[in-house]
């Protein structure tokens, strides 16, 4: 049997340092063909990576019998699989990341670099950069993994006491049941007393609280209920550009309209009612947008709204009658003077029934960031005010249909929501945990800022909050004017080179949306301090270069 390898050229136009993937590496006795698509222009650089031993992913593998049976007998091919699928996008693991995990493992190699090691600071994964578990949260979980330590004298009662309860709860006293598809009913009361002393009082029914796979899980299943229609009449959802890639990706996938409004970079990345009434009324002409998402505190972008400008939403939403979705996983990640985090669900109520009894809001929170950064877990959860009954019949249905969330992460979202109490024995370790994570983090959002703000040609707004900076960079017009001869967006191909030559791995702006005729990369300020500085020193070396370079 011989092996037919087809490179597509979108895979051709993104593998690599803004060059293409030459024929000349694939394996001996291998067929190439290249797939005609107007995604991007071949190029003269077709051979910078000689070093690349093995395809990038995305090639398609086929076997060819005696009979020259190719892919185009298959069931499922690129042709005939679901369209919306290939128009799905994910900024954050996308081609970058792939070569970056590509150079790890040609350093393993022993080939030759002008750095040592890939720092990747382009995903928000506190514990893969070195943050520590909270240690309440990891014996609690221990002794529901592992009951028969619930005998030994090294774990402080109030961690016992919180297992013994959520085992209680578990189907057969174990972790490894099934628990009810919205989730076990002990914790979803724990989340609605959380959601209660957070918003001063403001009351909670614990039905109306869904444990989700990360918040993640609660957001897509949202867009599910909420997308229908067709032409005219399609599901528009309104996103913040700069905007999350989970959105985009998913509404792709659903077949929505994806409908933007701008950040304000010269105020911070605050929203502005003239933006969205602006973006609204276009959206009316082509679609039917009945959504409005936010993000706050900000991915990529930093900020945190305050108080007067979720007022101002929350009125809009009521005036265009508009469902509100409010991502708020990082509540707890505010560092900037002045700052504080408002929920969405708060600021409602405090509003007075006129908006509190009408307006629609399901917001959602996780386990993945804060000081808890336990993303591997998979815990979250979301709470919906105002929904129709009825539709919340079909959202328990739709729920039910993968089973329940991953119980371990139930587990854990307790912890968050029912943390160690004064009087209890973890009480004091668990505060001094708590402080110490988000006290460093605030440092190291003013060190980002500050030290990005010394590189000309780079301007970063403050930090307010969540994990990221998302500066903007000046970029050479002639390096605009490659990246373009490559198919590539230009801080696509700045932040290649950057990987190729310096081993820090950040994701372009163009991934999350920008205006035009702007450029940006995020980064996360997750790594160590002393690795912070570092991946900073490089940046400001590699962008000095880069200017020169391209001037």
């Amino acid at each position: 049997l011989s092996v037919l390898r087809v490179i597509t050229r979108e895979n051709y136009r993104f593998f690599g340092n803004g060059a293409q993937y030459p024929a000349g590496h694939l394996t001996s006795g291998v067929r190439s063909v290249m797939i005609p698509s107007p995604l991007s222009p071949f190029s003269s650089q077709s051979r910078a990576l000689s070093g690349v031993s093995e395809p990038p992913r995305g090639l398609v593998q086929e076997k060819m019998t005696d009979n020259a049976v190719f892919s185009q007998n298959k069931v499922l091919t690129i042709d005939t699989m679901n369209p919306n699928v290939k128009n799905v996008e994910y900024a954050v693991r996308g081609p970058i990341v792939q070569r970056a995990v590509q150079i790890e493992k040609e350093l393993r190699e022993g080939m030759k670099k002008p750095f040592t090691e890939v720092i990747k600071a382009n995903i928000g994964d506190a514990h893969a950069m070195g943050q520590q578990p909270i240690t309440f949260f990891r014996q609690v979980l221990a002794l529901c993994s592992y009951p028969e330590l619930l005998k030994d004298n090294m774990f402080p009662e109030d961690a016992k006491s919180r297992a013994r309860r959520i085992l209680q709860a578990c189907g057969g006293s174990s972790l490894g049941a099934y628990s009810a598809s919205q989730g076990i009913d002990c914790v979803r009361q724990d989340v609605a007393r959380y959601i209660e002393r957070r918003d001063g009082g403001v009351p909670c029914d614990p039905d109306n609280v869904y444990l989700t796979s990360g918040a993640s899980d609660g957001i897509v299943t949202m867009l599910k209920l909420l997308v229908c229609g067709e032409g005219a009449s399609k599901t528009g959802v309104m996103i913040s550009i700069p905007q999350y890639p989970l959105y985009s990706a998913a509404l792709a996938e659903l077949g929505a309209v994806q409908v933007n409004y701008y950040l304000n970079e010269e105020k911070c990345w605050s929203m502005d009612l003239s933006e969205l009434e602006r973006s609204l009324a276009e959206a009316r002409k082509h679609c039917n947008p009945k959504v409005l998402c936010i993000i706050n505190p900000g991915n990529p972008t930093g900020q945190v709204q305050s108080r007067q400008c979720i007022e101002d939403v929350i009125r809009f939403a009521a005036k265009e009658h508009l469902f509100l979705m409010a991502d708020e996983v990082y509540q707890d990640n505010v560092y900037a003077e002045g700052c504080q985090f408002h929920s969405f669900k708060k600021v409602l109520f405090e509003l007075g029934p006129q908006y509190s009894n009408t307006v629609e809001l399901v917001s959602f929170h996780s386990t993945s960031k804060c000081y808890m950064g336990e993303c591997g877990f998979r815990g979250g959860y979301m709470e919906v005010i105002n929904m129709d009954p009825e539709v919340k019949a079909q959202l328990i249905k739709l729920v039910s249909v993968r089973l329940c969330p991953a119980v371990p992460g139930q587990a854990l979202m307790d912890m968050v929501v029912n943390s160690p109490q004064p009087g209890e024995p973890s009480y004091t370790t668990f505060m001094k945990e708590r402080t110490a994570t988000l006290s460093l983090l605030a440092e190291k959002a003013k060190l980002t800022e500050e030290m990005l703000n010394t590189v000309p040609g780079i301007t970063c707004n403050p930090v307010q909050g969540a994990m990221y900076s998302f500066p903007n960079i000046s970029l050479p017009q002639k390096a605009i004017k490659e990246a373009k001869a490559l198919g590539q967006a230009p801080d696509m191909f700045y932040c290649m080179k950057m990987l190729e030559e310096t081993g820090i791995c950040l994701v372009p702006g163009s991934g999350f949306g920008q205006k035009d005729g702007t450029y940006h990369f995020r980064m996360t300020i997750l790594p160590p301090t002393d690795k912070l500085k570092l991946l900073l020193a490089k940046v400001k070396e590699f962008h000095q270069k880069f200017t020169r370079q391209y001037s």
